[in-house]
């Protein structure tokens, strides 16, 4: 009997892991140096190929140069004298930690002047709505879309019906085993 219970517990607590999954943060490797002259967006364009999200950590790796987080004015002017954050190590981790915009320029004036400067733009959560949302009614005017339902019995039930129905029935078996388990 209690080897039962044991089986049931885990089986929930398999069930509840597999629907709870969290996705795992992402490391997104920059070779950090100045791009080719006729390259200037290539940080623009790396940065609009992917998708970060809250977690997620920038790795850059250079030499003989720095990176500065910085604000947007800072980042459209390649002012590098008021850095949030400054980097010259040459490989430095920079962890996403909010969402909304991060602007990254090199310390070096003229490489920032010729398109070595990112900006990431972290997504923010999506959270999933409680309930769905509410259908639109067509306006009046319109005659209705399927005919009214009939009070003929020897209908069909639909999926939708059938699934809830088969959802209920399971649940309370497994709450009427779990109690005959319990009790002595």
């Amino acid at each position: 009997m209690a080897s039962l219970l044991v089986v049931l517990c885990t089986c929930v607590i398999v069930f509840m892991a597999a629907t709870n999954s969290v996705e795992a943060s992402v490391q997104f490797k920059v070779g950090w140096h100045v791009p080719a002259p006729n390259n200037t967006e290539f940080y623009i364009k790396w940065a609009e190929k992917n998708r970060f999200q809250i977690g997620d950590a920038l790795v850059f790796e250079y030499q003989n140069d720095s990176v500065l987080s910085v604000e947007k004015w800072d980042y459209i002017n390649c002012d590098a004298s008021n850095p949030i954050t400054a980097f010259d190590n040459g490989k430095s981790t920079f962890n996403l930690d909010r969402p909304g915009d991060f602007y990254f320029i090199s310390g070096t004036d003229y490489h920032c002047n010729n398109g070595q400067k990112l900006v990431v733009d972290v997504m923010h959560p999506h959270p999933i709505p409680k309930s769905p949302p509410p259908i639109s009614l067509p306006p009046q005017s319109f005659p209705p879309m399927a005919p009214p339902p009939s009070d003929d019995s020897s209908e069909v039930p639909s999926s939708a019906s059938t699934l809830l129905t088969t959802i209920v029935m399971s649940s309370l078996v497994t709450f009427v085993s779990v109690m005959m388990l319990l009790a002595p």
